[in-house]
């Protein structure tokens, strides 16, 4: 049985999960064989983090080149007070020894680029990205498009977050791809627009709620059961605690993977008319 592969004093800690029929011994064994990137060690991937060492996730890899400021504990919950000017790695992989010695962390001490990102992750079963701007988040999702690899990404803003699944590496059920995350966000928003979180504040519950719903998403895609938010956005108000679910689409125009820029593309399409 799967199941085997844990021993005693993991088969006691995941109990309530074994017991569990969409996951039990077949489902914590792909966890425990489960390694998962984790981009930032911040709002969202505080409690990522911490759910998933809990969860019992065999490699979590985490990539910032932060340290701890006192304005940061009002919400990234993994790390304490004592860890201030420390490397937010450093205290983030304590609180998972300290949490789950079962669990081990790959530390990445540097900032993802377009020029690092895919080597980052080319280890991963899974890339969960909670960085908190726009330029990691574009590197991160074409690097998941190039390295195959799904992606699970979350945005915060004040009082609202969204979440989604990108597996743009793969075609959905009627054949066409899925979409990428630029189908959903097609281009950044001009710069200054978008106001930075020491400006325009960030609810700390929230981002608690965020990063939860984020590793709900990872375990559930490991674990191998329930329906993965591709092609949906959820977008959380948490000003009236109001969840609604967006929809959206391939788009055969975007630069990834879209009729006229990708080399999949069957020659013989015509060519389509000018808008």
């Amino acid at each position: 049985m799967a199941h085997m592969a844990l021993n005693s004093q993991e088969i006691e800690r995941y109990a309530r999960h074994l017991v569990l029929r969409e996951v039990g011994g077949p489902g914590q064994a792909r966890l425990k064989a489960g390694r998962v990137l984790v981009i930032g060690a911040g709002g969202l991937g505080a409690p990522l983090i911490q759910y998933l060492a809990a969860a019992g996730l065999g490699t979590i890899g985490i990539v910032d080149d932060d340290t701890v400021s006192l304005s940061n504990l009002q919400r990234q919950v993994i790390h304490g007070t004592p860890d201030i000017g420390r490397p937010k790695v450093e205290s983030a992989a304590e609180a998972v020894a300290r949490l789950n010695p079962h669990v081990r962390v790959e530390t990445h001490a540097c900032r993802l680029t377009p020029e690092n990102a895919l080597a980052l992750l080319a280890d991963y079963d899974l890339v969960a990205d909670g960085s908190d701007n726009f330029a990691t988040r574009y590197a991160v999702s074409d690097a998941c498009f190039a390295g195959k690899k799904p992606l699970v990404t979350a945005a915060l803003g004040a009082f609202d977050g969204s979440l989604t699944t990108i597996r743009a590496h793969e075609t959905g059920p009627t054949g066409e791809p899925n979409p990428t995350y630029r189908c959903l966000f097609p281009s950044p928003p001009p710069p200054g627009s978008v106001a930075p979180c020491a400006e325009a504040g960030v609810l700390g519950a929230l981002a608690g709620v965020m990063g939860s719903l984020m590793a709900m998403e990872v375990i559930r895609a490991l674990a191998g059961f329930g329906e993965p938010l591709v092609g949906r956005l959820l977008m959380v108000d948490a000003r009236s605690m109001r969840f609604e679910t967006l929809a959206y689409a391939w788009d055969p125009d975007n630069p990834l993977n879209g009729v006229r820029t990708s080399p999949a593309a069957e020659p013989a399409r015509p060519p389509l008319p000018p808008r």
